[in-house]
């Protein structure tokens, strides 16, 4: 036999303080109920954002019908398979319509919303709920966190950010209601302790204080219960978690090796540490090695997650470049400044490319985590020199769980709404709906076969 006894999907593992969520195991879905629980295999939706745009004539395919990716996108070229790169869709109302200076606060704004943001610095902030949170409205009640928000770049959601606009616009993708934005997370440590219930809601202050002053690793808390699960397993299902486990202690390990902060008061555990951990590229990597164990525990399906704040002005060291990103996007046709920019689209598609390789090493009844996935990089504006919001740099990764045909360069009319895209993954993530900011229908493109 497989497994020796049936357990529920929504298992976990618990210690002190501690509950732990486990991966999708055989013994979740018997072969009584293999076919029913395959139908019901759950699809997951991500949403990457990029700031600042891109250099589109190294982005955009040169071909109707590539069978490469070449540019800006070589480091997808082994994924290509798996996504589609998809031209001619707008957030025009990112445009200044009579408002003035402010493009990065609306490219961000309007990403998943479509919606003109009113102009205000103040209290006063106005947008619409966000694509993400809409499918969370659906299906959030069907996990233990609803959405889970990520940024790897320090954001307040207060103050003057952009000309006038808040920096709760420029600060989140992500909005419940059309005023309130979702704050994103950004130390790895408050993380990994939100998906891997340090702290358990449970948990007394007590037990919470203890774990801090103790140190231990997540799986120490649970050692127990992980021992009384293995024997309820077969030998598939305990390589497995051996495997998961491993998984879990390493990213811990890779967590408190980038941390730069001691232990906080409670108040202060929400809250970003005044500097980020050290590189980018193992913060990037941890923040998506996180989205994947996130995933396949199943305790969330919903993810945003910023590379930069908009407008992000951070100095790519590793890439030998001294000037901020933002300044870099108004190079004016500085041949220099645009080689500039080019690595940097790169070294962040390079980390995208990562993402995809972790989730496609994932295996789910035969599938990969990828396929069931259905994960957008893009960003709000496409040529950041003029502060475009048509023809934006938009990929779309994954099967969405067999409903998706890839390895295509999809073109659409210019000017097509990106809302269009939402409206279609929101239909596959079965929270259906009619309009979504200044939608116009879906982009039935997505499931053709030619």
């Amino acid at each position: 036999f497989i497994t020796k006894k049936h357990i529920p999907r929504r298992t976990f593992l618990r210690g002190a303080g501690v509950a732990m969520a486990l991966p999708l195991l055989d013994a979740m879905s018997p072969a009584a109920f293999a076919r029913k629980s395959r139908s019901k295999t759950p699809t997951r939706m991500s949403f990457v954002y990029l700031p600042n745009g891109a250099i589109m004539d190294e982005w955009t395919p040169k071909e109707s019908k590539p069978t490469e990716l070449t540019g800006t996108l070589s480091a997808l070229n082994p994924h290509f398979a798996d996504l589609n790169v998809l031209t001619g869709l707008a957030q025009m109302n990112g445009l200044a319509l009579g408002d003035g200076p402010g493009d990065h606060a609306r490219a961000a704004a309007t990403f998943l919303t479509g919606v003109h943001p009113k102009k205000t610095a103040g209290a006063d902030i106005q947008l619409a709920i966000s694509a993400d949170q809409v499918a969370a409205e659906f299906i959030g009640h069907e996990t233990r966190l609803p959405s889970l928000e990520l940024t790897l770049e320090s954001a307040r959601l207060a103050g003057n950010c952009d000309s006038g606009y808040s920096c709760a616009y420029t600060n989140s993708i992500s909005w419940r209601t059309d005023h309130t934005p979702n704050p994103h997370m950004g130390a790895p440590r408050e993380v990994f302790n939100r998906l891997f219930g340090v702290f358990d809601a449970d948990a007394t202050p007590d037990e919470r204080t203890r774990q801090r002053l103790y140190r231990k690793s997540v799986l120490d808390w649970v050692a127990d219960d992980t021992k009384s699960l293995m024997r309820k397993l077969g030998k598939t299902d305990r390589e497995k978690m051996d495997e998961y486990l491993y998984a879990v202690r390493k990213l811990e390990q890779r967590v408190e090796s980038n941390e730069r902060y001691e232990d906080l008061p409670d108040a202060q555990l929400m809250s970003m540490p005044d500097e980020e951990p050290e590189g980018f590229v193992s913060y990037a990597r941890i923040m998506f090695d996180l989205q994947v164990l996130a995933f396949k525990t199943d305790q969330t399906r919903i993810i945003t997650m910023m590379v930069g704040r908009e407008g992000s002005t951070r100095v790519y060291d590793e890439l030998e470049i001294k000037e901020a990103h933002h300044e870099l996007t108004h190079h004016q046709g500085d041949k220099a400044k645009v080689e500039q920019v080019r690595q940097i689209n790169a070294h962040h598609i390079e980390q995208c490319a990562y993402f995809l390789e972790q989730l496609k090493a994932v295996d789910e009844e035969g599938d990969s985590l990828l396929d069931r996935s259905m994960i957008v990089f893009g960003s709000g504006i496409s040529d950041g020199n003029r502060h475009s919001h048509n023809n934006l740099p938009v990929i779309l990764a994954g099967k969405g769980n067999g409903t998706i045909k890839t390895g295509r360069h999809l073109e659409y009319p210019d000017k097509t709404p990106l809302n269009n895209l939402f409206i279609s993954m929101l239909d596959r993530m079965g929270a259906p709906t009619d309009q979504l900011g200044d939608s116009t229908g879906t982009l039935e493109q997505l499931s053709k076969l030619t």
